[in-house]
């Protein structure tokens, strides 16, 4: 299952120098999921502490537990927006065929 995340991170509350160290493990973390296939694009937005990505997980209760319990910065990321998605690819042959099973 393909999802849109948008998170926030929620700085108020730790140092710049704590912010940056976990940053750094975040960092790590993120790249280490896009390498085992579990993110599949993810962004920075620029001049903001924002992050946008598609992830692909198994279902939604895989997404919780990575966005609750493994994630570095996961006390102080809000999620701003959780979309499912699918391969623009796949509708355009549902588009074709006319949704005909």
């Amino acid at each position: 299952m393909l999802f849109f995340v948008k998170v926030r991170v929620d700085h108020t509350g730790i140092s710049e120098k704590e912010l940056w160290d976990l940053w750094e493990k975040e960092a790590e973390s993120a790249l280490a999921a896009k390498g085992a296939g579990k993110i599949v694009s993810l962004y920075k937005v620029v001049g903001q502490r924002r992050v946008v990505m598609i992830v692909n997980v198994e279902s939604h209760d895989e997404l919780d537990r990575l966005a609750m319990g493994t994630m570095p910065m996961r006390h102080i990321l809000e999620c701003e927006e959780i979309l499912p998605v699918r391969n623009y690819e796949d509708f355009a042959k549902d588009v074709k065929c006319r949704w005909k099973l």
